[in-house]
């Protein structure tokens, strides 16, 4: 039994890096095992995927069409739920505003992998290539991320947990 069911990417609007992140480790995850979502942490009203995010992701075979962005409440916090922040500002805003610091299920994304000093580029404003680029190390870091989940997952089936 994995400790966890659900991974969720926190942004900050939730429609470009979250959206992608989830879009990424939908694909690397091949099954449903995980509920894989996202969340922003300044949502005043539902938006679309920014069109250059999903243009970078069609080029790779994916699609969050469908999707408009959410925002991050407490209800989505939980005991199951694996929480990537992608940014250390947004890592910080979550457990200031959010978390109460006990859980360990609330990481930033370089730091879930071990690569604290590194920051996923931010597209934002940036032109098509800018986007790719956040695609690109977003695919890189959730390689390592998914690697790590797999063996945590290995270690507790084998432990029982």
């Amino acid at each position: 039994m994995h400790p966890f069911e659900r991974i969720l990417f926190v942004s900050k609007s939730d429609t470009a890096a979250g959206p992608m992140a989830a879009a990424i480790l939908q694909k690397k995850l091949l099954l449903d095992e995980y509920v894989v979502e996202s969340r922003g942490l300044v949502v005043l009203f539902p938006e679309p995927v920014n069109a250059k995010a999903e243009a970078v992701l069609v080029s790779h075979g994916l699609t969050k069409k469908d999707h408009m962005s959410e925002p991050l409440t407490l209800d989505d916090l939980d005991e199951r739920t694996l929480v990537f922040a992608l940014s250390d500002v947004t890592r910080q805003k979550l457990e200031e505003e959010f978390h109460d610091g006990e859980s360990d299920l609330v990481f930033s994304l370089t730091e879930y992998i071990g690569e604290n000093q590194k920051q996923l580029f931010s597209p934002y404003g940036g032109s098509l290539a800018d986007y790719a680029r956040c695609y690109d190390e977003l695919d890189e870091m959730l390689t390592a991320a998914y690697q790590k989940i797999r063996k945590e997952a290995i270690k507790n089936d084998s432990t029982g947990l």
